[in-house]
C-alpha cells in the first residue's frame, strides 16, 4: 500500500511536471485530470473517522475511492461533447446528472476528511441555498433553479467545481509544492536556518530571532502556518526556552512568524495566486503588493522579540554554537533558486515556468554539495515530498468552487453587498470592521486559502463599490484570512507552537496577537494609503515604508512598556498614538508621528519621564 501511494503520488507530480513544461491542457480539462488525480487518493490516505483503523484502508474507502474516479473519467472520455454543450439550453443527460451529483456528494466527503466539517458544511449549504433561495425571506429570498441545473453549473461548466481556484491549484501551486520539495532535498531549506542562527544568534534574544527570520523563509515556501510551525518550531522553541524565554512566548513567537510567511513574498501561499486570478493580473502585481506589509510585519516582531530580550536582561547564543558566518556566506549559492525565481517573476515570466526553473537550478545547486547531491532517488523524492501536500488545497480550492458558483449564479454576492451596506451605513470604515470580522471567523475554521475566496467572493464588492480598490479589497481579505491562525479562540498555528512548547493555547494565542498587532492595523492603513502596496509614486511608498517602520518600533515599545529602559503609563500612550499617526495616510500627520517619535526617544533617553513616573 505505501509503495502503490508513493508510486501514484510521484506519477501525479510527474504529469503536472509534464504540463508546466510542455503546456497545461485546456482549463476545464486540466482542472478536472487534476481533480481525478487528488480525489481518489484522499479516501485511501484519510480514514473517515479518528476511530478508523490507521493499518489498513476499509473496503467501503476503496469502493469510494473507484466511485471517486468515475465523473473525471467521464469528462475525460465524453470532452469533446461537453465543450461544445450550450450551456442552459441543451438538456442534460441522466448519466451528466449521476456523475455530477456522485462528484458533489464525493468531494464534500472528502472535504470533512481532509479539510475538516466546517468548510464541508458551507459547501453543502451554498448548494442547497441554490435549490431552495426562493424559500428565503428578503433579500437573500433567489431565483429557482432545477436539480439538473444545479448539477451542470458545477459540473459541466468552469464556473464551479472547476473555477479558476481549482485551477491555481492544478498549475500554480502544484509545480511551487514541487519547487519547494526540491528547495528542501538540495539543502536550502536547512540553509535558511543556518542563515538565521549565524546572522541573528548571538545578539540579545538570538534564538527567537532565528525563529522570526527562520520561519519567513521557510513559510514563504510552504504556504502553511501549522506546517511551518512544526518544521522550524521543533528547533527553534527549545532554543528559546533554554536562553529564558518562557514557554507561552516562545510558543508566540513561532506562531507569528510560521503565519507570516503566508504573505512574504516571493511564493506566499495558494490564496496569493488566487487572488492574482481574481483581479486578472500578473502575479508579480501581487508580489510587489505585499513586500512592504510583509517587511513591516516581520520587522515589528522583530522590534518586539528584541525589546523583550532587554527588558528581561537575555543574552544571545554563545558565538561557538553558531555556524560560521564566512562558512553560511560561502554557500549562499543555494539562495539562487529563490532570488532566480524572484528575478523572473519581476521581469514577467509566468509562475509555472519561472518555477520550471528554479527547479532546475534548485537541482544544480545540490551538485556543489556531497551532503545534498540530488541524484535520480534524491529527485523522485523531491517530486514525492512536494506533490504530497497538494491534498488540503485542491480539495479546499473545489469545495470553494461550489461556494463561488452558487454566489455567481444566484447572485448571492449583491445580496451581501446590500447587507453591508445596510449595516455599515455606508461608511467604508465600519465595513472594514465587519469584512474583518467575517475573514477571521471564516479563517478560524478553514484554511487560509478556502477563507480567503469564500470571503472575497462574498465582501470584496461592497469594499470596491466603498471606494477602494480591488487590489487593497483583496489584500484587505486576504490578511485577515491569514491572521485569523494567531486570533483566538481557535488560533491554529498558535495552538500547534503551545503543543510543542508545553504553553496553554490560549495564552499563547492571546500573546501571539500582541507580537502581531501591526499585522491588524497595516491592512487598514493600506486601503487608505496606496503607497503600503506600492501602488503610489516613489515618494508616497518612501514615506509609507519609513512611516511603517516608526510604527513598529513604536508599538513595540508601548507594548512591552520599555525602550532603553522602562518606561511609564504616559510614554506608553504617546508612542501608541503616534505610531498610529505614522500609519496615517495624511503626509503631514504621517511626518508629525515620525518626528514625535524620535523626539520621545531623544527625551526617554534623557530621562525626562523619569521623574513622574511617566
Amino acid at each position: 500500500m505505501r509503495s502503490f501511494v508513493y508510486a501514484y503520488i510521484v506519477c501525479m507530480g510527474l504529469f503536472h511536471l509534464y504540463t508546466a513544461v510542455f503546456g497545461s491542457l485546456e482549463a476545464y480539462l486540466q482542472r478536472n485530470v487534476h481533480l481525478l488525480w487528488v480525489l481518489p487518493l484522499t479516501f485511501l490516505l484519510f480514514p473517515p473517522t479518528k476511530q478508523s483503523p490507521k493499518d489498513r484502508v476499509p473496503w467501503f474507502d476503496w469502493l469510494l475511492a473507484i466511485f471517486a474516479t468515475l465523473p473525471g473519467l467521464y469528462v475525460i472520455f465524453n470532452y469533446e461533447s461537453i465543450i461544445y454543450r450550450m450551456i442552459q439550453v441543451d438538456p442534460v443527460s441522466m448519466a451528466q446528472i449521476v456523475m455530477g451529483t456522485l462528484l458533489v456528494v464525493l468531494l464534500l466527503e472528502g472535504t470533512r476528511r481532509v479539510v475538516g466539517l466546517p468548510l464541508a458544511i458551507i459547501g453543502a449549504l451554498f448548494a442547497l441555498y441554490m435549490y431552495f433561495g426562493h424559500y428565503m425571506p428578503g433579500i437573500f429570498k433567489a431565483y429557482p433553479f432545477s436539480f439538473d441545473r444545479i448539477i451542470e453549473h458545477f459540473y459541466l461548466t468552469d464556473e464551479g467545481i472547476f473555477s479558476s481556484p481549482l485551477g491555481i491549484s492544478a498549475t500554480y501551486v502544484m509545480i511551487f509544492l514541487i519547487f519547494g520539495g526540491f528547495l528542501e532535498k538540495s539543502g536550502t531549506g536547512a540553509y535558511f536556518m543556518e542563515l538565521a542562527e549565524a546572522f541573528a544568534g548571538h545578539s540579545p534574544g538570538g534564538p527567537a530571532k532565528i525563529s522570526v527570520l527562520s520561519s519567513a523563509f521557510f513559510g514563504s515556501i510552504s504556504g502553511s502556518a501549522v506546517a511551518n510551525v512544526y518544521a522550524t518550531g521543533a528547533f527553534t522553541i527549545p532554543l528559546m526556552k533554554r536562553t529564558g524565554y518562557s514557554p507561552t512566548f516562545a510558543g508566540a513567537v513561532e506562531a507569528v512568524a510560521s503565519t507570516g510567511g503566508q504573505i512574504m513574498p516571493p511564493i506566499m501561499g495558494a490564496g496569493a495566486f488566487i487572488m492574482a486570478a481574481f483581479l486578472g493580473v500578473p502575479y508579480r502585481n501581487i508580489m510587489i503588493a505585499a513586500f512592504v506589509p510583509a517587511v513591516l510585519y516581520y520587522v515589528a516582531v522583530l522590534v518586539m522579540v528584541h525589546i523583550r530580550a532587554l527588558k528581561i536582561g537575555l543574552k544571545g547564543l554563545p558565538r561557538e554554537e553558531l555556524p560560521s558566518r564566512a562558512n553560511v556566506i560561502k554557500k549562499s549559492y543555494l539562495l539562487i533558486p529563490l532570488g532566480g525565481l524572484v528575478v523572473m517573476l519581476l521581469y514577467g515570466y509566468t509562475p509555472m515556468r519561472a518555477a520550471v526553473i528554479s527547479i532546475a537550478l534548485a537541482w544544480m545547486m545540490s551538485l556543489f554539495d556531497k551532503h545534498y547531491r540530488m541524484g535520480p532517488k534524491a529527485v523522485i523524492d523531491a517530486i514525492h515530498d512536494g506533490s504530497k501536500n497538494i491534498f488540503i488545497v485542491a480539495i479546499a480550492c473545489a469545495t470553494a468552487g461550489i461556494v463561488v458558483g452558487s454566489v455567481t449564479l444566484t447572485g448571492f454576492g449583491f445580496k451581501v453587498v446590500s447587507f453591508i451596506f445596510s449595516l455599515a451605513m455606508n461608511l467604508p470604515f465600519l465595513a472594514l470592521l465587519l469584512v474583518m470580522a467575517l475573514s477571521i471567523i471564516l479563517g478560524m475554521g478553514l484554511p487560509t486559502t478556502a477563507a480567503y475566496i469564500v470571503a472575497s467572493a462574498l465582501t470584496v464588492p461592497a469594499l470596491v463599490k466603498l471606494g477602494f480598490t480591488a487590489l487593497a479589497a483583496n489584500m484587505f481579505v486576504f490578511y485577515f484570512a491569514v491572521i485569523s491562525n494567531i486570533t483566538p479562540p481557535v488560533a491554529l498555528a498558535a495552538y500547534a507552537a503551545s503543543s510543542l512548547a508545553g504553553a496553554n493555547p490560549d495564552k499563547t494565542g492571546f500573546q501571539a496577537m500582541r507580537l502581531g498587532i501591526l499585522a491588524f492595523i497595516v491592512p487598514f492603513a493600506f486601503c487608505y494609503d496606496g503607497g503600503l502596496l506600492l501602488q503610489g509614486n516613489a515618494v508616497s511608498s518612501i514615506l509609507a515604508l519609513l512611516g511603517g517602520l516608526f510604527s513598529a518600533v513604536a508599538l513595540g515599545c508601548s507594548l512591552e512598556g520599555f525602550s532603553n529602559k522602562p518606561i511609564g503609563p504616559l510614554l506608553r500612550s504617546l508612542f501608541l498614538v503616534f505610531g498610529v499617526c505614522c500609519l496615517w495616510p495624511m503626509i503631514t500627520i504621517k511626518l508629525i508621528g515620525m518626528v514625535a517619535i524620535i523626539t520621545l526617544f531623544v527625551l526617554a533617553q534623557r530621562g525626562s519621564f523619569d521623574k513622574n513616573n511617566m
